[in-house]
């Protein structure tokens, strides 16, 4: 995995670096959306529509 990567190589040998790292992180948590927009989902209802994603999906598969 790409991100496991970022807990072998870390060192950080100044304090301040460190507190800045650590604030980061917690700043992250504490909310992970940069902007206001929420991503928005929408569950597809129409059998037709959702026939056609289907029929879209294979053709990628296929290639």
């Amino acid at each position: 995995m790409a991100t496991s990567s970022i807990f072998h190589n870390v060192v950080i040998n100044d304090p301040k670096k460190a507190e800045a790292f650590i604030s980061a992180i917690e700043a992250s948590i504490a909310d992970p959306y940069k902007t206001e927009d929420k991503p928005k989902t929408k569950v597809e209802t129409d059998p037709n529509k959702i026939s056609h994603i289907i029929d879209m999906w294979k053709k990628e598969a296929a290639l």
